[in-house]
Parts: C-alpha cells; sequence; structure tokens
C-alpha cells in the first residue's frame, strides 16, 4: 500500500491499481480528490470536507463513490445518486479495493458551549491504517498505522500522547497539522516520538511512503 500525505488531514492511499482518498478538505491541495476511485470523509467541517473538491474528483471518475456520514451525504447524494453512501459506527464495507470498518460517533469537544457534530473514523484493511477525523475515538482493534491529529482547537499534546499510548499502533503519522507552525514542530516531534511508546513521524504534503 501506498500512503501519500496530502496537505493537512488528507491521505491518499493506492494499492492494486486503485485510490482511495480520506478528507480532502478546504485546506488541502485543490487536486486532492483527482483520479480517485473511492472517497471517505469523516465529518462536516470544512478542513475535511469541501463539496468542490468532492464534486470535482466525482466528475474527473464516474465510477468513483463517496462513503460518509449522513451530515455530508445529504449535501452531495442529489448531485450524485447512488453513488454516496452514508454509513456509522459499526458498518463495514468494501471501497476500490480498501476494506474498511466504520468506529466512532461524535466529534471531539472543543468547547462544552459548542454543540458537537458527528465524526467517524476508518479503519482500513484489518488495522493497516486507522484515519480517526477529529476524535481520539480507540478502534479496540490492533492498528500498524495511526493516523495522528497531531494539532486542533480540540486536543493538546498530552492527550495527543495519551492516545497513542492506547492505541499502541506500530507507528504514528502526522495529520491535522496545517495549523502547527515549523517552529513548534520539533517540540511535538520530540515529545510524541519520546513519550508515545512507537515510531513517529512526519511526512510533509506529497511525500510518500510505502506500507
Amino acid at each position: 500500500m501506498k500512503l501519500t500525505k496530502k496537505a493537512h488531514a488528507c491521505v491518499r492511499l493506492e494499492k492494486d491499481g486503485q485510490t482511495l482518498v480520506i478528507d480532502p478538505g478546504g485546506f488541502t491541495e485543490q487536486d486532492a480528490a483527482l483520479g480517485a476511485d473511492a472517497i471517505l470523509v469523516t465529518h462536516e467541517h470544512p478542513d475535511h470536507f469541501d463539496g468542490a473538491q468532492l464534486r470535482a474528483g466525482m466528475e474527473a471518475n464516474p465510477a468513483a463513490e463517496i462513503w460518509t456520514l449522513r451530515s455530508v451525504a445529504e449535501q452531495l447524494s442529489a448531485a450524485f445518486p447512488g453513488r454516496v453512501h452514508t454509513v456509522g459506527d459499526g458498518d463495514t464495507l468494501t471501497a476500490a479495493g480498501f476494506d474498511v470498518e466504520v468506529h466512532g460517533e461524535l466529534h471531539a469537544v472543543i468547547h462544552p458551549d459548542i454543540p458537537r457534530v458527528t465524526n467517524i473514523g476508518f479503519l482500513i484493511d484489518d488495522g493497516a491504517v486507522f484515519h480517526p477525523g477529529d476524535a481520539l475515538t480507540v478502534p479496540g482493534r490492533p492498528v500498524e498505522t495511526l493516523f495522528l491529529p497531531v494539532h486542533a482547537p480540540w486536543n493538546k499534546i498530552s492527550e495527543v500522547i495519551d492516545y497513542v499510548r492506547e492505541v499502541k499502533p506500530r507507528r504514528a503519522i502526522d495529520i491535522h497539522d496545517a495549523l502547527l507552525t515549523p517552529i513548534a514542530r520539533p517540540i511535538y516531534d520530540r515529545q510524541i516520538g519520546a513519550l508515545g511508546g512507537t515510531d513517529h513521524r512526519r511526512l510533509t504534503p506529497g511525500a510518500y511512503t510505502e506500507l
């Protein structure tokens, strides 16, 4: 499986000639969804869900499909009949040749006065990778590669470290990092690497690795 890190929370997975894209949002390159055979969206916030990008990806590939939660599906299903699928916690599916399990229900708490939206995470190929969206969801299954939401208005570094410890992945690769300034990155790298108990990696947008 080839993993390409896109900007912020978006990742691109390729296997057996097919491409799966997760969370092409407003902080991500405008072509992030192009070439996708399947797209997964964790929730409705604009840094994870960009309607224009999704429409471009779906129009570029008439066979492409989207799996997401209801709040996103309702905004797209009329434009792409039969190609937008609503899923929730506990569901399983196959998208572009990838086996996917859905985990989680709610976005992490930003502030008690801000209503929580729904959020789902995607466990792919029996735990090869896990993308939690905007939550610290523990899938209850072994995880090889955890896409780690390293910096957000709803988390702090102690929670990020404890999340890595609880999931116990073989490796953690940063996502949700567009708001993290270059001067702060070495601090996060050092502390998560030293305290998380796993191989911690950071990929720049456009960089890739083989899993």
